[in-house]
């Protein structure tokens, strides 16, 4: 084995392993953690297969933002200890035959899907232009969309936040002061 397959096979490993405690921690903060694991391992795969800008992509917006959004969020409106309930064997088996569905469909594709290997070499990368393409506001430019998302998100978090904090103790600002 060359040193390229034991990385990709560690990497798959711990993205398989925390994907699956992901899903079934029933510590929310913990399943968070989980998650960075799993974004960062993705990262390291990009970076094997020399895709270095969605590598940097990956580790600067999902496991550098998303997820400490996430977090900022579940340490705002929950207790750390606090444990999500057990789910029923009902939901448990749905999901279970969900889950391999959706594998067994995964894995036909991949094996029904001729892959052949092209012959044109790979074409340099110009980040210049994708740098003014992500930076313009033209008719190819990502600007105004991004900012769209950027404040539907936050509004989004906001609302969240809200609706959560709802949910504890009711105290008015009169009832705080006078404490």
């Amino acid at each position: 084995m060359t040193s390229n397959q034991i990385m990709f096979l560690l990497f798959s490993v711990v993205i398989v392993v925390f994907s699956i405690l992901t899903v079934t921690s029933r510590k929310i903060l913990r399943a968070a953690i989980y998650l960075l694991f799993v974004l960062v391992s993705t990262s390291g795969l990009y970076f094997m297969l020399n895709y270095h800008f969605l590598a940097a992509v990956q580790l600067t917006l999902y496991a550098g933002g998303i997820v400490v959004l996430i977090i900022f969020s579940i340490l705002l409106t929950s207790h750390i200890s606090q444990k999500a309930e057990p789910v029923g064997w009902k939901k448990s088996l749905f999901s279970a035959l969900a889950a391999i569905a959706g594998a067994v469909l995964s894995i036909t594709t991949i094996l029904d899907f001729n892959f052949s290997a092209t012959k044109v070499a790979a074409e340099e990368v110009n980040m210049r232009l994708i740098g003014k393409s992500l930076l313009s506001t033209g008719s190819n430019g990502y600007v105004l969309p991004f900012e769209v998302i950027s404040i539907l998100l936050i509004a989004a978090m906001v609302a969240a936040i809200v609706i959560a904090k709802k949910g504890g103790p009711d105290k008015t600002e009169s009832q705080i002061l006078k404490q």
